[in-house]
This record gives structure tokens, C-alpha cells and sequence, in this order.
């Protein structure tokens, strides 16, 4: 959803309970699980917009689908491999682009990939790479991407410090193929517990994935086993609401898992870092409380969990001392450049904040003026904002607030608990 002009005042905040969404990453895979396995259900799903681009997507590659609430029941099975003149818009979804790309290619037809936003600016030279040599047609341009196969698979070469979606994507298509294959990595594979959460999906539809330090294997003519799952809950959009609880807010998260493998689970350690302890209740939510009735400013690695530095970086801003969000270039190829947009609505807002080529240096503030923020169409720059609010001496005007819809349609309705 690409955020029009619209604003909103945003001066109500969180109190009580809250369950974030279902996890949209673990919802995702699940999805394509799913279909491709053509029987059993998904449970728990939040049907934010990226969720229902790839149900679309995979209802283009032949798919169905029963909706009931939030289960998802697949019906039919999609048949990749089979036809082509197939058209996927993935809107603004980065992981149903990139886990449906090899998908598409076990076809000897063309799919044709449609895009909103910036989405067809990311880069996906990745899968050029990884096809080159095995008889895929593989382009891309601002119009979109188009893909043609048959993908038979094989060994492919996969840069780990790009986006490990490309490994991810891979790895759910490797099981339909003929001969199976190896994803190799090139590098150091950045973020692979999102890798880890695809292969524990896969598992659950019954597809197997052997393991090591630098490779993953795949035995070909698999396909996957009708199965239920149920979604637990999102860490990455809980964290907003975490970060509200250190900030003061009397608020506290149901539906989260507490071994939960998502690598975002990472923001009790970040918060713990600067400060606030985790709690879990006895009716299983969590919450945090910061001792000293401040937080402390820390440096955060944004390699593994990019999707953790807006919160986190509007957090810092309030917190005692110099703060610094690190090799995080990767935020720059996101819905919007959100290096630079934290950097200006921050320092809209008052903060005293620097932006590097891959970092951001924040010199925390007990509080913020406000003022006027923008989430340049983001939904995650959306919320953040909102996090940052919560500080703000004045009003805060937010425009292009209605963006939390593309992860979080419901996301005011329990921002504003009071």
C-alpha cells in the first residue's frame, strides 16, 4: 500500500493487554506450504496486504483456497510447474516476490511478476546468479520481472549478505523439482533465522532440508504433505508495543511465543540492553519494565534483524547517552530508504540524530518536541512514529499513517488502547 497524503494526530497510546498479528513471516511460508501441498490449513493468519499478495500468488499458479475467518483451508493444489502466461502481483511484498520467483521457474511457461512502490527497485540480481546455466529466462525492470523455466534444479550459488529470502525461496521450490539441489552460500549468510523459520514450515508439510554451516541440500521429487498449522504470534510488530511498556506505558503483549525461534524475539535482548526487563505473566503475555525510569543508549547490529531498527532507533532517541544502529545498508532498499526517513522524522521531532552510509548515531533525548513526521508510504515508519509519540511535549501529525496495512491493518485501533 503506498501511502497517499492523509494525516493523523496521533496522541493516544497503549494500555493493557494487546495481541500483535500473527507472525507474517511464519504466515507466508505457511501459505505456499499449503498450497503446494494442496490440503490442510493454516491458522492464527493476520490478512494484512503482503499476506493476501501471496495467497493472490499462489492462487495465480493454480491454487485454492477456502478463507474462514483467520484459517486459511487449501482446497487445490497450485501446479507451478504447469502453463505459462501467468501473472503474480505481489503489490508491495518483498517475501511473496522473492519466495514465488522459483516457484514460477519450474514452469516452461512465463510468469510475469507485477510490483507497487519500490518493490521492482530491490534487487533481485541474486536469482540471475543462481539460475545461470540451468535453462531459466530470468530479467528484470521497473515494469516488472519475468521468469521462465523449466527449473530442474541443481547446485546454486547464493550471495548470504544480500537478503536470505533468495535462500529461502529456493529452498521452498527445491523439493519440486527432479533432481533436488544444493543452495551454497557465498559468504556469510545474513538473517538465517529467517532461513531456519522456512525450513521448520517446510518440515511441518513434511519436505526435508539437510543442513550445514555453509549449504543446504534438497532431495528432489518430494513435494510436500497436507498438514494444520496455527501462526503464533508476530515479535516484529510486538516490539512496538514492548517498546511502548519501557517507555512507561502500562502494556503488555498475549500471543507471543516464548521459545519462539523468529529472530526478532531478539527486542527483549535489545531492551535488555538498554535497560528494561522482561516479564511473563502467568496468563502468558509479556511486558517489560525499565529500571531507573530510563533507558540506556547501546549500539545495535541491524544485520540480522533490520526490521527491528525503526523501533529501536526511535527508542534510542529517548534513551541516556549516544546510541548507534549499525550495518544496517539494507534498510536503505526497504519500502522506503528508512535510514534516511528515521533520520528525518527524528530530527523533525527534535531529536539529535546522524546518518551514516549504513548507520545511524543518536544522541537520546528525555523527550521530543513533535511536530510533523512523515512515513513516506512505510508501514514500518508508520509505527514507529507512533512509538516516538509516546515522548513528544507537543502534538505529533503523521502523515501517511494509514501504510500499517500492508503488515498491520489493526494496528490504531490498538496503538490508541485509551
Amino acid at each position: 500500500m503506498v501511502s497517499g497524503t492523509s494525516e493523523k494526530l496521533v496522541g493516544k497510546f497503549p494500555k493493557g493487554a494487546v495481541t500483535p498479528p500473527a507472525s507474517k513471516s511464519l504466515g507466508h511460508r505457511a501459505v505456499i506450504c499449503a498450497a503446494l501441498a494442496g490440503g490442510g490449513a493454516v491458522r492464527g493468519l493476520s490478512m494484512s496486504e503482503d499476506i493476501r499478495a501471496t495467497i493472490g500468488g499462489m492462487e495465480a499458479l493454480g491454487a485454492a483456497f477456502r478463507e474462514d475467518g483467520g484459517a486459511l483451508t487449501a482446497l487445490g493444489s497450485a501446479k507451478p510447474g504447469v502453463g505459462g502466461g501467468r501473472v503474480v502481483d505481489c503489490n508491495e511484498s518483498g517475501s511473496t516476490l522473492r519466495f514465488l520467483i522459483p516457484l514460477a521457474a519450474l514452469s516452461g511457461g512465463e510468469t510475469l511478476f507485477l510490483g507497487r512502490g519500490r518493490l521492482m527497485e530491490r534487487p533481485l540480481g541474486v536469482y540471475a546468479e543462481a539460475f545461470a546455466g540451468k535453462g531459466v529466462e530470468f530479467s528484470q525492470d521497473l515494469r516488472g520481472v519475468r521468469v521462465k523455466g523449466p527449473f530442474r534444479g541443481g547446485e546454486c550459488l547464493v550471495a548470504g549478505d544480500v537478503s536470505s529470502q533468495f535462500v529461502s525461496g529456493l529452498l521452498l521450490a527445491l523439493p519440486l523439482t527432479e533432481k533436488g539441489g544444493t543452495v551454497r552460500l557465498r559468504g556469510e549468510l545474513e538473517s538465517r533465522q529467517y532461513v531456519d523459520m522456512t525450513i521448520d514450515v517446510m518440515r511441518a508439510f513434511g519436505a526435508k532440508v539437510e543442513e550445514t554451516p555453509t549449504e543446504y541440500r534438497v532431495e528432489g521429487g518430494q513435494g510436500y504433505a497436507p498438514a494444520e498449522y496455527g501462526v503464533e504470534g508476530d515479535f516484529s510488530q510486538a516490539a512496538f508495543f514492548l517498546g511502548a511498556a519501557a517507555l512507561g506505558r502500562d502494556t503488555r503483549c498475549l500471543g507471543l511465543n516464548r521459545e519462539s525461534r523468529q529472530g526478532d524475539r531478539a527486542i527483549l535482548e535489545i531492551l535488555g540492553n538498554m535497560g528494561a526487563e522482561t516479564v511473563w505473566r502467568e496468563d502468558g503475555s509479556v511486558t517489560v519494565a525499565t529500571r531507573g525510569g530510563r533507558l540506556k543508549g547501546i549500539t545495535m547490529d541491524a544485520r540480522e534483524n533490520p526490521d527491528l531498527a525503526p523501533p529501536v532507533a526511535a527508542l534510542c532517541a529517548l534513551a541516556e547517552g549516544e546510541s548507534r544502529i549499525v550495518n544496517a545498508g539494507r534498510l536503505r532498499l526497504k519500502e522506503s530508504d528508512r535510514l534516511s526517513a528515521m533520520a528525518e522524522n527524528l530530527a523533525r521531532l527534535g531529536a539529535r540524530v546522524r546518518e551514516g552510509a549504513d548507520a545511524l548515531f543518536i544522541e537520546g533525548t528525555p523527550s521530543l518536541r513533535g511536530g510533523f513526521a512523515d512515513a513516506k508510504g512505510d508501514h514500518r515508519i508508520a509505527m514507529a512514529m507512533a512509538l516516538a509519540a509516546i515522548r513528544c511535549e507537543g502534538p505529533l501529525l503523521l502523515r501517511g499513517w494509514e501504510s500499517v496495512g500492508k503488515s498491520y491493518p489493526n494496528f490504531w485501533r490498538d496503538f490508541e488502547g485509551e
